[in-house]
């Protein structure tokens, strides 16, 4: 099983992911540890990122996947996941992925980022980031709010996964 805690920036990826991980006993990976150091630098600029940008991140993130897969070993791994267009690149046809959003209020959102230190990530591209996200439905992915400690939003995506909502 591979799980993809996706979000925009400031919603909790990484944290959420790796308690996530080591809830279940799993590997987890920070997907931004495998952006090219070109995409590091724009986005320490404050320019957002394109399609064009995103493709060979998103190369890097499938193949992490699929060395997981070949070991047969389980993955969490955090990856904003923005669009459609690439939740279906993650996806490729494996039915053994599934995708776990991060939704919050821009303010929670922008009150996070202002307080996180030594991230290539420019705060002032999470208009853009919010702008481009397309947000995924209920039969997509499991929708969770951020906003409480971490534990226990690890619970709710535990609890929400063993019961099938």
């Amino acid at each position: 099983m591979i799980t993809i805690v996706m979000g925009v920036s400031g919603s909790g990826k990484s944290t959420i992911g790796e308690g996530l991980a080591t809830r279940l006993g799993q590997a987890f990976v920070d997907g931004d540890s495998l952006h090219p150091q070109a995409n590091r630098e724009k986005m320490a600029r404050g320019i957002p990122l394109d399609d064009t940008d995103r493709q060979p991140w998103l190369a890097a993130i499938v193949a992490e996947m699929d060395r997981y897969r070949a070991a047969g070993e389980s993955l969490v791994i955090a990856c904003s996941s923005l669009k459609r267009s690439y939740r279906d690149i993650l996806r490729a046809g494996h039915d053994d992925v599934r995708f776990v959003y991060l939704r919050g209020a821009r303010e929670l959102l922008a009150e996070r980022l202002a307080r996180r230190a030594g991230h290539f990530f420019d705060p002032t591209l999470l208009d853009s980031q919010l702008a481009t996200l397309e947000e995924p439905s209920e039969d997509e992915a499991l929708r969770v709010e951020v906003g409480l400690p971490p534990a226990e939003v690890v619970e709710s995506i535990i609890r929400a996964s063993c019961t099938g909502a």
